[in-house]
């Protein structure tokens, strides 16, 4: 084979040029032989969109077409269109319009596919064109192909973990350090894990897309954005951390999607687990995703989730599929028709243990108060902790309950909270123990 024969060039058009455009220039480059010898086939970039051409980066453009505007990849002569322009509407126009050309397409936009997936994914299907996303979701870890072939055979009862590197490297940085949320946001943000603006990440709307998809491939529904369940990382205090590291705990922000003969729960929220647990360990900007399936067992990836070239990486191994002409157009591993949608069970039907913390008087008889209002409610105390403020003259009870449901532990904190000797400001945070 000549490796300059055109016939056996794979022509991308890329469209943004940003952190991770760059980095999927660079490692193509950097890589192309190595690359060229596993698919068969030389990988060229053949043209690019950006926004402002005057813009300095950190990648070769030599005898790349550069175009304004990212519609005009879809009349280009390319062979595959690569999104990474982020957002919804024109990243969807872009989606679809090179779809209905018969032109394959990778993307990294875990918000389009989330929240437009009726449209995307139809389109696709129509198309008989192969959309990659891995990308999209846990960065340079390949889970959306370890869900969708490796564990084919299996039913999938269960996909949780990390995925998302800036609130992990957050509540890393408040246990390792024992500073506040906010000092270890600005953190993230001066290191560049966390955007000007980080509700999307520390909000856990970007990870609640991830989920999304996760566990619509896992589970075969259609992805069910709107129905997940977010808790933000601003209920987490530095002291909730030292707490539940004194009770045997690490604070994790968890995406956790299970199934069960009542329905899916899909959730996103701060989570204490165990500190013996795999994931417990997994600190910084990593991320982790466990997957339970009933033939494989327990599975965990763990990586880069973020980052130039950990997602080029995964934007690449799509490229490379699509070269090798074995990426189908079933993108969530199964026909539209045959996905199945799931009762999504409401918070006060799911079942956890759960954390609480409470500022009280200290005075005679408040553990047996507290106590008490638990076992009116059928909920037994696992573990509790007590640490009292001689300068204050109240104290702090941190408790780790049985599993119970959500509208039990809220009666629970409600009747605390009414107590006499109970002050403001309670805390309450989920506990996982993966056991199956």
């Amino acid at each position: 084979m000549n490796r300059h024969d055109t016939s056996t060039t794979l022509r991308i058009g890329v469209a943004g040029l940003g952190t991770v455009g760059q980095g999927v220039l660079r490692v193509l480059a950097r890589n192309a032989e190595l690359i060229e010898r596993r698919c068969g086939r030389r990988l060229t970039v053949t043209h690019v969109s950006v926004r402002d051409r005057s813009r300095m980066r950190d990648c070769d453009l030599a005898g790349v077409t550069v175009l304004d505007d990212p519609l005009q990849l879809v009349q280009a002569d390319v062979d595959v269109v690569v999104e990474l322009i982020g957002g919804l509407d024109t990243a969807q126009s872009l989606v679809l319009a090179a779809l209905q050309a018969g032109k394959p397409v990778v993307t990294a936009n875990k918000a389009l596919l989330a929240e437009r997936s009726d449209a995307v994914f139809a389109a696709v299907e129509t198309s008989g064109c192969a959309l990659g996303f891995e990308a999209a979701v846990g960065g340079g870890i390949p889970v959306i192909q370890a869900l969708r072939e490796g564990m084919a055979g299996n039913r999938i009862d269960a996909v949780a973990g990390i995925i998302n590197g800036t609130s992990n490297y957050i509540l890393t940085q408040m246990g390792h350090q024992g500073i506040a949320f906010a000092e270890a946001l600005s953190e993230a943000q001066r290191l560049g894990y966390a955007e000007a603006d980080p509700s999307f990440d520390v909000g856990g709307i970007d990870a609640a897309h991830k989920l999304a998809l996760l566990a619509a491939i896992a589970f075969g529904m259609p992805p069910a954005f709107a129905s997940v369940q977010i808790q933000g990382l601003d209920t987490v205090q530095a002291q909730d951390v030292r707490l539940a590291q004194e009770l045997g705990y690490r604070i994790k922000p968890l995406g956790i999607a299970k199934r069960s003969a009542a329905g899916v729960e899909l959730r996103v929220h701060p989570t204490l687990i165990p500190s013996e647990h795999l994931l417990a360990s997994v600190d910084g900007s990593l991320n982790a995703i466990r997957i339970h399936g009933d033939a494989v067992g327990q599975t965990v990836l763990i990586g880069a989730g973020a980052g130039a070239e950990p997602t080029a990486s995964a934007v690449i191994a799509d490229l490379v599929e699509i070269a090798r002409a074995r990426t189908s157009s079933l993108p969530l591993g199964q026909p539209a028709a045959s996905l199945r949608p799931h009762r999504v069970l409401p918070l006060s039907e799911v079942e956890s243990a759960y954390y609480l913390r409470l500022r009280v008087a200290d005075t005679p008889g408040v553990l047996r108060a507290i106590t008490s209002i638990l076992a009116d409610l059928e909920i037994s105390v696992e573990a509790i902790l007590q640490k009292e403020s001689r300068e204050r003259g109240d104290a702090t009870l941190a408790i780790i309950t049985s599993v119970t449901t959500e509208s039990h532990c809220d009666q629970a904190l409600a009747r605390m909270m009414e107590l006499p000797f109970t002050q403001s400001g309670a805390t309450r945070l989920r506990v996982e123990y993966f056991d199956d």
